[in-house]
């Protein structure tokens, strides 16, 4: 059962992530970037959230990919 709930919520993010605005993914980096949160539970949400955008919006997301301190790796 809990891994039903994982694939729905999943589903439901990826479906959320295509229906972003860039107005969307700027309020997520403006709380990011002012780090005013209750717990860092709560900032860990937004960066993950922040991140999946990036893989799946990355147009979006590259004003603030400063925020999520991203390296390219060399795998070769």
């Amino acid at each position: 059962m809990r891994e039903y709930r994982l694939m729905t919520s999943l589903k439901l993010m990826k479906q959320n992530i295509v229906n972003m605005t860039a107005g969307d993914v700027a309020i997520i980096a403006s709380r990011l970037e002012q780090d005013e949160y209750d717990s860092p539970f709560e900032a860990l949400e937004d960066w993950h959230l922040l991140r999946a955008i990036a893989f799946q919006r990355e147009e979006l997301v590259e004003p603030y990919i400063h925020l999520l301190d991203i390296e390219a790796y060399d795998e070769a």
